[in-house]
């Protein structure tokens, strides 16, 4: 209790307990200022370097992410079709782009159901290029079979991903 009443105080002392108040004197309201928006008739080039196990919503972080990225253009005027994404799946992040019984066998679940079937296709149904480590698949034993359909086997990740970085594609990571 004594915690509490020291939490609050200083929240009352920093002025987060009233954010209504203390918001127009921090910030004008958004309709004040300029909101800085992409060009709706540019075309974006953009390289995801997807290589951890990391979920958001149940499903790859990175997958979760690109899709927002879409979305986020999209509210901006800018449709998928001027869009030129890659996904670059290596590492761990690799087993996202496998069939159903193959990723049961990887995550030791007779029962499990790879949920990120469903937003791999839909990525790719955006016209989205989705593409897996032939390297990791190699080391796992993985073949083609094992793989998602539509889903592009590269070489390997990294230099996939250098090559689209000097083919001018935006690199984003942390996946």
């Amino acid at each position: 209790m004594k915690r509490m009443k020291y939490l609050c105080g200083l929240a009352l002392a920093l002025g987060l307990a009233a954010p209504a108040a203390a918001a127009p004197q921090l910030e004008p309201a958004l309709s004040q200022r300029t909101l800085l928006n992409v060009d709706p008739h540019a075309r974006y080039k953009v390289v995801y370097d997807i290589h951890t196990a990391e979920t958001a919503a149940g499903i790859s972080k990175g997958l979760f992410y690109a899709r927002g990225l879409i979305e986020a253009y999209r509210k901006q005027g800018v449709a998928p079709k001027q869009l030129d994404i890659h996904l670059v799946l290596h590492g761990e992040a690799a087993q996202y782009l496998l069939v159903d019984t193959t990723y049961r066998d990887v995550v030791g679940d007779p029962f499990a159901v790879n949920l990120n079937a469903k937003i791999t296709q839909d990525l790719l149904d955006l016209g989205v290029s989705v593409e897996i480590c032939h390297s990791v698949m190699k080391s796992k034993g993985w073949t083609a079979d094992d793989v998602l359909p539509g889903v592009t086997i590269v070489h390997d990740g990294y230099t996939r991903i250098i090559k689209l970085e000097n083919d001018g594609y935006a690199y984003i990571g942390g996946f």
